[in-house]
């Protein structure tokens, strides 16, 4: 089934709904069939029409509102049949849609119904009628898609010709670039690429120009050419050749020469010449390939850099190791403010002290993007230097981008990104023009949002979930969003929306009537025309409330309400009946608000109680059969309701219980469950968990010292269901205690999940010794969190073979020295030895090949007898380590140790970070009474390091 999009609406589920309604049982009933046949014949018809309008790149006014008549009347006629299968049932549909159809066919007949959906559809085809008259009327099938204009200037001519004098913060990276041109020839004489990659106005152009400037004298000759979003790669060839071309002439033909023969006259051309060329603004892998083949690969050392805003683009063209892929950053606090008062006043100490407090709002909003800073100084200078008109301009940034002439070109900029998105990828990402600015989107949280609207189909064989995830990263490889909180595997946690890309996409939204924001000073309720489709409350008065209680919000599919949200005056639940999405995530005071209604919201899937403080669900909550996700974690809820088991569509249970519901075995469709504790359950329920075929995901306690006592059934009804598991999806396992007890019994797990991916056992003395189904048949085991009362060399050695693990933390109580061996932990990126006592780790060369981090004890009598070696040096990926020196040993013995660490550290080519903890020159100082010069002079030496 085609999912739910800004640009088509609800046409795909719709069209899908009622075809499972023309074959079922209810289509039987006279003239019923050929209604829906008759409607939605209309509605494909529609359908059609509007996939190629919204193809058009710069569709007229009336093609515009058509488009939004057809998109609303899809989302209004879902609502309809919505509402009345509803109203058929019983209010809870646990067999999806075509088992309810099933059990309520024959009830058409009893209920009156069947004059219920003919007038319903007589309303729908007068609707259908009117705006198929009106395509009619406006002849849109002979539209022209757009009024010619003016030809329009490239935006990024400034960066291409931009004064040296202007720039600020370039120096550094355009020196750093420059001298890595420079020196790679020293390693090989072939042609190198330097490919910049980053968000739209970050200064790609502007950087890979002044490289140019550094280096160009180095070169016979040098070209720029711009790609572009629709590549014409002859005429990029035929532009190179035209800047690189003979003095006497020879090309001055190749206006007829084809795409083949332009790229063999380059070829011939650069042949035997040192060329340095820019290729900006490349947006896919296929254009990079097509151009890249027209420079050979002499040996000149010849240079190529180029420019994308796309991350995989950027990394497929260096796909030799001596290429190399740079991530431009957007400008520092101290750039952007020299950029932005450079432009008005000279300097930061000529702006009047009246405007220093609205610059400062203003350049928040910028986000170091030297694009808007300079574009929006540009807008400045032409205003009176006046609080209230600064005021103004910050005010409106978001409308001043679609009609200010001089923020023209930077929308143009950002907006090239949003236009070059798939369909899909546009409507996940307006979506977010729900959050307000700054505000940190939960991954996780985010995707099972666009699930629960509608948003995701599956794909080749990937679950929703997975397919939301990969939609997640493709924003973020695409610079769309910016990443937050990346893990050691890479997995990114979270993201948030540049302010500049969050005005364009509410433009975006806005057109569409895709969001409604309510309180973010992004638009007034009594202007809104259509139906409010998704609602986000990010501030609410009395006034606003009085603006609430006049909408019509029965069409509101998500509502966000945000934690600044004063709870009372939020409209009663009962007035949003075709909600998919609630969310209350972080309203402290929720438990004021009124839950009455929860019953009433059939379509419900995402439901959202984080951190709100509440101590008990809503009772209606058991009626929300279409439920998918219930998230109460950082509430004081402890207990479920006890018809909840009855919620079979339920995946993401996500919260802390002191006891399981009885039957929760039968949510054979739950995916994550809430945090418990083991010796407080029923041992029934402790085995009913191995039901859950579906389960991915499991946080348990074992509980206090207390509830352990004689808990033997209780341990193996649980190591039952684990094992019964281990046939099944599970990829998580983790398990707390409040006090030290074992896990011993857990050593006789078999079979093991091939699925799992993460196990986290972290309180002293977990297990005696590394459980014996730790083995390298783990293949897929990835992040390992483990205490152990021992680990042996043998157990070093069997961690060391695990293939996918990239996270390994462990805890040992008792003494232990290894020497991590070669063709070990071939994939390992962070290593932490934590709260380890005597412990002396080392490294033999080729070990940990990959390792980025680690964390460790040095022990200082062990590092003597073993000739003070770590074994550091050979670690050629490392970026972070932590070292920390025990306090055992002697003086001269944990003096030694440190020196040796840091002359291993200083010797490993990839000059790690590095942090030596408990040295011991300060108690040296103060036995030896050592001076403030000998002191001050082995703190620089550590500064240094």
């Amino acid at each position: 089934m085609e999912a739910v999009s800004a640009s088509h609406g609800a046409f795909g589920p719709l069209l899908g709904k009622l075809t499972t309604l023309l074959a079922d049982e209810c289509a039987r009933l006279k003239g019923v069939r050929r209604e829906i046949r008759s409607l939605r014949s209309e509605l494909a018809s529609m359908h059609a029409a509007l996939k190629e309008y919204t193809k058009l790149e710069d569709p007229n006014d009336q093609v515009k509102t058509w488009i939004s008549l057809v998109r609303e009347l899809a989302y209004d006629t879902e609502d309809v049949f919505d509402k009345f299968i509803h109203q058929l049932g019983s209010g809870s549909n646990h067999g999806g849609f075509k088992e309810f159809f099933r059990k309520t066919a024959r009830r058409f007949k009893t209920l009156g119904s069947r004059r219920g959906i003919a007038d319903q559809i007589d309303d729908l085809k007068d609707r259908i009628k009117q705006v198929k008259d009106l395509k009619d009327s406006y002849k849109l099938d002979y539209a022209p898609s757009s009024i010619a204009g003016p030809p329009v200037v490239d935006p990024r001519l400034h960066a291409i010709f931009a004064d040296e004098a202007h720039l600020v913060g370039v120096d550094g990276p355009r020196d750093d670039l420059a001298k890595w041109m420079l020196e790679a020839n020293n390693l090989s004489k072939g042609c190198k690429v330097l490919s910049i990659v980053g968000f739209g106005g970050l200064g790609k152009t502007t950087l890979a120009n002044e490289v140019c400037r550094k280096i160009e004298g180095n070169f016979h000759c040098k070209a720029f050419v711009s790609v572009s979003q629709k590549p014409d790669v002859k005429k990029i060839i035929k532009d190179v050749i035209s800047q690189v071309a003979c003095e006497d002439g020879s090309t001055k033909d190749t206006i007829d020469w084809d795409e083949k023969k332009s790229i063999a006259k380059l070829r011939e051309l650069l042949e035997n010449k040192r060329y340095l060329i820019i290729i900006d603004d490349v947006w896919s892998t296929q254009a990079w390939h097509a151009i890249k083949c027209a420079f050979p690969e002499n040996d000149c050392s010849s240079r190529i850099i180029a420019t994308t805003r796309i991350i995989d683009v950027a990394k497929s063209c260096c796909l030799s190791a001596d290429d190399r892929v740079y991530e431009l950053e957007a400008l520092s606090d101290l750039h952007s403010r020299r950029l932005f008062f450079k432009r008005l006043f000279r300097s930061e100490e000529d702006c009047p002290e009246m405007l220093k407090e609205v610059s400062n709002k203003i350049l928040k909003k910028c986000g170091g993007l030297p694009l808007a800073i300079i574009s929006i100084s540009g807008l400045l200078a032409n205003r009176p230097a006046i609080k209230e008109e600064w005021e103004k301009v910050k005010r409106s940034i978001g409308t001043a981008l679609e009609k200010t002439n001089s923020l023209e070109g930077m929308s143009s900029i950002l907006s090239l990104s949003y236009n070059d998105l798939a369909p899909h990828l546009k409507t996940c990402l307006l979506y977010l023009s729900l959050f307000p600015e700054d505000h940190l989107i939960y991954r996780d949280r985010l995707v099972r949002r666009w699930i629960a609207e509608g948003f995701i189909s599956e794909e080749r064989g990937q679950s929703k979930q997975e397919v939301a995830e990969n939609y997640f990263y493709e924003l973020i490889n695409k610079s769309m969003v910016q990443p937050v909180d990346i893990e050691y595997d890479g997995e990114v946690r979270a993201c948030r929306v540049h302010d500049m890309m969050l005005e364009i996409i509410i433009s975006k939204s806005a057109e569409d009537n895709f969001t409604t924001v309510v309180g973010g000073g992004q638009t007034s309720l009594l202007n809104h025309q259509d139906s409010i489709r998704r609602l986000s409350i990010q501030h609410i008065d009395k006034k606003l409330a009085s603006e609430l209680a006049n909408v019509d919000l029965s069409h509101v599919r998500t509502l966000i309400v945000m934690p600044s949200c004063c709870i009372t005056h939020l409209p009663s639940l009962d007035r949003f009946e075709a909600l998919r999405v609630l969310d209350f995530e972080g309203c402290v005071d929720l438990k004021d608000y009124d839950m009455e209604g929860m019953d009433k919201l059939f379509q419900l899937k995402y439901l959202g109680f984080r951190d709100t403080r509440i101590s008990k669900l809503p009772a209606g909550i058991v009626m929300l059969g279409n439920l998918e996700t219930l998230n109460f974690e950082g509430t004081s809820v402890r207990e479920l309701p006890a018809r909840i088991t009855l919620l079979t569509e339920l995946r993401h249970l996500i919260g802390r219980l002191n006891k399981l519901p009885s039957g929760i075995g039968g949510m054979r469709n739950l995916q994550l469950m809430p945090r418990f504790i083991i010796t407080m359950q029923e041992t029934d329920v402790l085995k009913d968990l191995g039901n859950l075929k579906s389960l991915e995901g499991l946080d348990v306690d074992l509980g206090d010292e207390v509830s352990c006592e004689d808990k033997r059934c209780e341990k193996e009804a649980f190591l039952s269901s684990l094992c019964k598991l281990g046939t099944c999806k599970l990829r998580s396992l983790e398990i707390k205690s409040k006090y030290c007890g074992s896990l011993d019994f857990l050593d006789s797990w078999s079979p093991l999940p091939s699925s799992l991916q993460r196990f986290v056992a972290a309180y002293r003395d977990s297990f005696t010794k590394l459980p014996k189904w730790i083995t390298p048949a783990l293949i897929n085991l990835a992040d390992l969190w483990i205490c152990l009362t021992e680990l042996t060399e043998d157990g070093l050695l069997t961690l060391g073979q695990l293939p996918s693990l990239l996270r390994l933390q462990l805890r040992l109580s008792k003494k232990f020295i290894a020497t991590v061996q070669v063709i070990s932990f071939p994939n390992l990126k962070a290593l932490n030895f934590s709260g380890t006592a005597q412990a002396y780790v080392s490294f033999a060369k080729g070990s940990v090949p990959k390792l980025e981090s680690i964390e460790m004890p040095f022990n200082a009598s062990e590092a003597k007898a073993n000739g003070f070696y770590s074994g550091i040096e050979h670690l050629h990926c490392l970026k972070l380590a932590y070292i920390w020196c025990n306090e055992d040993g002697t003086l001269p013995e944990r003096k030694a140790a440190a020196a040796a660490i840091r002359k291993d550290a200083d010797a490993n080519p990839n000059h790690p970070e590095f942090t030596f903890e408990n040295e011991p020159w300060e108690e040296d100082n103060e036995e030896t009474g050592a001076g403030d010069e000998e002191k001050s002079n082995e703190d620089g030496d550590t500064d240094e390091d």
